[in-house]
């Protein structure tokens, strides 16, 4: 499968199953899908396949050019094939059997510190905190057991993950704190390592709970929309009041702790701020350098939703997004966008780039009360209850389900250039959106596809500016 796009200058074509990016000319650019026809037409030879695709250029896009200068271009495109570097086979597909009967473990946890919140957020998922059911805080007890049950099941693993997620979790810090101290008592005896992220909306962030996070948490989220008329909007106090100005010189403060590093500004962007660019620019101006903001996610009866309308105005700021951190970069200013960020020199195992985040059976939410759902947006929903810190996984059967989901058992990704990028989408949109955790959210993946499109693009700009230098 081939990919081909045009993107802030550059003509670039993506070979999917063996991620080799490349930069070309007008020419070669033309060229790309003619080839590939002639090909899978059964030719092999240059002169055969030159003078075929001259023959077939109906609209004259060849005219311009010699037929010399078309040969030594199809040249080109054949020796990236002899090389594997374009249009190769589907070098994944053979692996999904294998993927399937390995054996998974746990690795991470999502703890649920606190089902409550001290702000309003008007698309928050989790119904400020309450997720569908009632108010409470997790105690010190039930977190342990978590943590006990991810010990347990993580086999010959190290290095686990677990995550303090509200609602706020600094609503209930006294047992935030318990519990890294708890994790970090248990770690030599089990030959373990514990990796503790928090994300915060920064009401109650002080110097005393930022201290205790920069020694012992590796990841810090903290959650801000951008602009302050943007984020105030959409994430104010319960009476209405904005947070922008409250929480902005406390997340300025973070992120210098830090060393602008292991965080990030998170935020979200809706149908009032399809500017988004200038949200994540105003971000980098007052000094973040780790800065994440993506699409919310709604349904369309809600008055900030995204609609598929939108779409064409979100792929425009995206672009125009990706040449101004470019231009950024490359005046020594330079701000990480997570959205952009791709590894092209191999990225994750082939199992990630298969069945993505590993929610359901790598990864599990935890409530307040020890129930453990797949992630963070399945719970409250019984359909998807699959144990208890207590008893266990009671319901494997739902494991299984999400450990068989991949980007060859969803109809959707099967012809998308972005699969082994997004890794098939999250599984939750696609069953709220599309009814299957092997569904997919169209929407979603439209504006995922763009964001893969400009990461690719800011690659190969700077490995050209490298080369240049």
């Amino acid at each position: 499968m081939v990919h081909q796009y045009k993107n802030n200058g550059y003509n670039i074509v993506l070979d999917v199953n063996s991620g080799s990016v490349h930069v070309v000319d007008g020419l070669v650019y033309e060229l790309v899908k003619p080839v590939e026809e002639a090909l899978h037409a059964g030719m092999t030879k240059e002169e055969e396949i030159t003078a075929h695709v001259i023959a077939q250029d109906k609209e004259g896009r060849l005219a311009s050019f010699t037929q010399e200068e078309t040969a030594e271009a199809v040249g080109e495109l054949l020796s990236l094939k002899e090389a594997d570097m374009l249009y190769t086979e589907d070098i994944y597909e053979p692996y999904i059997d294998s993927m399937k009967k390995r054996d998974t473990v746990v690795k991470a946890l999502c703890l649920h510190i606190a089902h409550d919140c001290n702000l309003a957020c008007r698309y928050c998922f989790a119904e400020e905190g309450e997720y569908h059911g009632r108010r409470a805080l997790m105690d010190f007890e039930t977190g342990k057991k978590a943590l006990d049950f991810l010990v347990a099941n993580s086999g010959n693993r190290v290095h686990l993950e677990v995550d303090f997620f509200g609602g706020e979790p600094l609503m209930n810090w006294d047992v935030v704190k318990k519990l890294v101290l708890y994790g970090r008592s248990i770690e030599k005896e089990h030959h373990k390592q514990f990796r503790f992220t928090m994300t915060t909306n920064g009401i109650l962030l002080d110097e005393e709970k930022l201290a205790f996070i920069n020694q012992e948490m590796g990841n810090l989220v903290l959650s801000l929309d951008g602009r302050k008329e943007v984020n105030d909007r959409m994430r104010p106090h319960r009476g209405g009041q904005g947070s922008y100005d409250e929480i902005v010189p406390k997340f300025i403060r973070a992120a210098e702790s830090r060393n602008q590093m292991n965080y990030y500004l998170r935020g979200t962007f809706t149908r009032y701020n399809l500017d988004f660019a200038k949200d994540v620019l105003h971000a980098a101006d007052l000094g973040f350098e780790q800065i994440s903001v993506e699409p919310v996610v709604a349904d369309e009866k809600e008055d900030y939703a995204i609609r598929e309308e939108d779409i064409p105005a979100i792929e425009r700021e995206y672009d125009r997004l990706a040449g101004e951190l470019l231009k950024r970069r490359r005046e020594g200013k330079p701000v990480n966008f997570f959205h952009f960020m791709i590894d092209l020199e191999g990225g994750p195992c082939v199992a990630k780039r298969l069945s993505g985040c590993g929610s359901g059976c790598e990864y599990l939410a935890v409530t307040p009360w020890g129930d453990f759902y797949p992630c963070h947006q399945f719970v409250g929903q019984e359909e998807f209850l699959m144990g208890n810190v207590d008893a266990g996984i009671t319901r494997p059967e739902i494991q299984q389900q999400f450990k068989d989901c991949n980007v060859y058992t969803k109809q959707k990704c099967k012809d998308c250039f972005a699969k082994f990028y997004c890794s098939g989408g999250c599984a939750a949109n696609a069953y709220h959106f599309d009814g299957s955790i092997n569904g997919a959210y169209d929407i979603g993946c439209r504006l995922q596809r763009k964001r893969v499109e400009c990461a690719i693009m800011m690659k190969a700009a700077l490995a050209e500016s490298e080369e240049t230098a």
